[in-house]
């Protein structure tokens, strides 16, 4: 797919329209700069006219005055606008609970997970597991996980259950782990991990699909929570700038909630659904569907390859540096995981599967190309993606290309990964490590997005992220690979063209004439402003097919 170029247009200095509200049949905007996604002999646009939820008119604001008559005016007043922002990997789920539930991501260290979590047994008392989620260790002072030992300092009793940022490891006490049924003598699952002490009495710490020993004893959430989630998560993503999230791992129960928020009117944003394998038997039969809405689409099927890095549980080709016993985890299974794969092409179905490792990204590429080769007809007619794409083979990088794959990276994984993927890695791996640009530069679409609620899930990190390659007090390693950040108009491109691609979305990712009239406006403009005020500018508007669905002015 060729390279989109991005004009960048100057805010006109003379334009003082006061600002109003759109509304839904129009408005037309012009006074700061609009980014849009547009071939080299296009003008520069100076406003934008929206008619009926979609891009009516693209260009010169005397124009566009004339085609607007009578609609309500935008003035950004220096203001920049974008086509609407996607997360191209959300778990909305997670995000609304985080909002919801006992949240641990500011944790720092054992001692004070410890105190925290004890803090919340005594505010919420009884006997019901008490669970939480958020921690990741890799900056604690301790330098290790935490373990049942630490947890059976807050409750001997009640079980407890934390799971870590990555969501692939969970840590729990004494109790949690008499609940699971796991003693000394449980054996590892296939695809998990039972971490053990020097005695092999079980740490506490459960990897992968480990963790589903535990999750079957636990209550599932009710319906009113779930759906309770999910308005949130979905409010919160207008007010940051999404207009849209790709949701991963979806459960049936999660589209229904879905489809009922956006009958009712409270669903802000558009959500695009990738299945749980668990879950897919319709759009594996009926192929891609929508609500009546046309906010919620239901795209294919999510897979899992291997597990994380933090946890030791991406698949990779050597073994890890830092524990040379262990090459990770493979979680899928060849010979299953085929024939869905030619069931989606059957169906016209995307997958997006999951890879972390180089040995894990090296199996999806083959199996991908495999399924391909004996199924050509669908292949020609969906977009499959890699998840998370972290580590690579430099070897492996023109494979990428070849098997006409998306790559669907986080970029704030590599600002947070990169104080301990060296140490886990070693220097030369380091060469394929949340290698961006250089997939990019091998002509590989590569989607932007945040996994939150492992990350925070703010377009701004992201985009900072991305383009600047540092962490969020502009330091970076010297093992950090700079070369790999990206000039700031293909940053934006991963958050907008090549979102809505990685979706098979040819109306949206772009500010053209009968594009959905999706923007998001911030107080500055990114691509122009200094290095770390990127992550300090103002999400002002978030509008979906024309309407706004948050107002931050």
């Amino acid at each position: 797919m060729p390279r989109i170029v991005v004009l960048i247009l100057a805010a006109l200095s003379l334009l003082t329209v006061s600002a109003a509200q759109a509304r839904e049949d129009g408005f037309l905007m012009f006074g700061g700069p609009i980014h849009a996604v547009l071939d080299l002999g296009d003008p520069a646009p100076e406003a934008l006219v929206v008619r009926d939820g979609k891009v009516a008119f693209v260009g010169r604001l005397t124009e566009a005055r004339r085609l607007a008559q009578g609609l309500p005016e935008i003035d950004l007043k220096g203001a920049a606008a974008y086509p609407g922002f996607i997360d191209s990997h959300v778990h909305l789920t997670g995000v609304g609970l985080r909002e919801m539930t006992l949240n641990l991501d500011q944790v720092a260290s054992v001692a004070e997970l410890v105190a925290v979590v004890k803090a919340r047994d005594a505010a919420h008392p009884g006997a019901e597991p008490l669970t939480g989620r958020g921690w990741i260790e890799t900056h604690w002072p301790e330098k290790r996980f935490p373990t049942r030992a630490d947890l059976d300092a807050v409750s001997a009793i009640r079980p407890i259950v934390l799971a870590r940022a990555d969501g692939h490891a969970l840590v729990l006490n004494s109790a949690a782990l008499t609940l699971a049924g796991i003693t000394k003598d449980t054996p590892d699952p296939a695809g998990g991990r039972i971490e053990r002490d020097a005695s092999g009495e079980a740490t506490g710490m459960l990897i992968d699909t480990a963790q589903n020993l535990i999750g079957a004893k636990l209550p599932s959430i009710s319906w009113e929570t779930r759906k309770e989630a999910l308005a949130r998560a979905t409010a919160l993503y207008a007010a940051r700038g999404w207009a849209r999230g790709v949701n991963m791992s979806t459960s049936a129960e999660d589209v229904k909630a879905l489809f009922e928020l956006a009958a009712e009117g409270r669903l802000p944003i558009r959500v695009d659904v990738f299945m749980t394998p668990e879950d897919s038997a319709e759009v594996l039969k009926r192929g891609p569907y929508q609500d009546p809405t046309g906010l919620v689409r239901v795209r294919g099927v999510k897979l899992y390859m291997d597990g994380a890095l933090g946890s030791r549980g991406a698949a990779l080709k050597a073994p890890y540096s830092d524990r040379p016993d262990t090459s990770g985890l493979v979680i899928a299974e060849h010979d299953a995981t085929l024939a869905l794969m030619k069931r989606a092409l059957e169906a016209r179905a995307q997958i997006a599967f999951h890879a972390i490792g180089d040995r894990g990204n090296r199996l999806v590429l083959d199996w991908m190309v495999e399924a391909f080769r004996t199924n050509g007809p669908g292949a020609a007619e969906t977009v499959w993606r890699v998840e998370h794409a972290q580590i690579i083979d430099p070897d492996d990088i023109a494979w990428f290309r070849k098997s006409g794959v998306v790559a669907s990276m986080q970029p704030s994984h590599a600002i947070g990964d990169l104080y301990f993927a060296p140490a886990r890695l070693g220097d030369r791996r380091l060469d394929g490590a949340y290698a961006w640009k250089t997939l990019l530069d091998e002509g590989v679409v590569v989607a932007g997005g945040t996994d939150a609620p492992v990350e925070v899930g703010d377009p701004r990190i992201e985009f900072y992220a991305a383009a600047i390659r540092k962490d969020l007090q502009g330091r970076a390693g010297t093992d950090w690979r700079p070369e790999e950040a990206l000039p700031r108009e293909e940053a934006l491109y991963l958050f907008t063209g090549a979102g809505a691609y990685a979706v098979m979305d040819k109306t949206a990712g772009a500010l053209k004439p009968e594009a959905a009239a999706d923007f998001t406006v911030f107080s500055a403009d990114i691509l122009t402003i200094p290095d770390a005020d990127i992550l300090t500018v103002k999400p002002l508007l978030t509008i979906v097919g024309g309407k706004i669905v948050h107002d931050g002015r």
